[in-house]
């Protein structure tokens, strides 16, 4: 299986890309904002790459991080959304405001994307809602919805979450009163700035 494809971006497309990798040409499915970010024509690319195998066809799907292949992963465990809005709200979203998006419940910001309705909205927030903190967990970031960060970027925001598991709150709990406390609290908040923060929110 094909997990990364580093070469030469080739063509890009409305809906993918070309990258040519020592002169092979593989066509790659991406989201709409992996696709803003690309470098130019001729230019050296690197993806990471997820791969579906069917019985009459191989797609490959290319992300800009291993976050973004991820969360590809995770929504698809989600009732009702498949490939195409997988990549719908990816070329929409971040990681990490998806992850917040889910977080705060949320709904609205996921319906942002094009092909996302209230209900696919509403099963995504509720059915990742304890998955979600997992993944940031594992690598993600956790940001206000509005992007930005405290000082010293997600470990902050990260750690104060894990304080609050640590001392016996659900992952879920902890993520959403931390996503909640961050994004008020704006810049330069250190993780236990949010801890207290986000104990006073959950003893609401």
């Amino acid at each position: 299986m094909i997990g990364k494809l580093r070469g030469i971006l080739d063509s890009a497309g409305k809906d993918g890309l070309i990258i040519d990798v020592g002169g092979v040409g593989y066509e790659v499915t991406c989201p709409a904002r992996t696709l803003s970010r690309l470098p130019a024509v001729g230019q050296p690319l690197a993806l990471i790459i997820e791969t579906y195998v069917r019985e009459d066809q191989i797609r490959l799907f290319g992300f800009l991080s291993e976050a973004e292949r991820s969360w590809f992963r995770l929504l698809q465990h989600v009732q009702g959304v498949g490939t195409k809005v997988a990549l719908s709200v990816l070329g929409v979203l971040e990681p990490h405001e998806l992850a917040n998006a889910i977080a705060l419940q949320d709904k609205a910001h996921i319906s942002r994307a094009p092909g996302v309705g209230p209900k696919v909205a509403q099963r995504i927030v509720s059915e990742l809602r304890d998955k979600a903190p997992g993944l940031l967990a594992a690598g993600g970031v956790a940001l206000p919805v509005d992007g930005t960060a405290a000082q010293g970027g997600g470990s902050a925001v990260s750690d104060a979450v894990s304080a609050l598991v640590n001392l016996g709150y659900s992952a879920a709990e902890a993520s959403a009163a931390i996503a909640s406390v961050s994004a008020k609290a704006g810049d330069g908040k250190r993780a236990e700035d949010l801890i207290r923060l986000g104990l006073k929110e959950l003893a609401r």
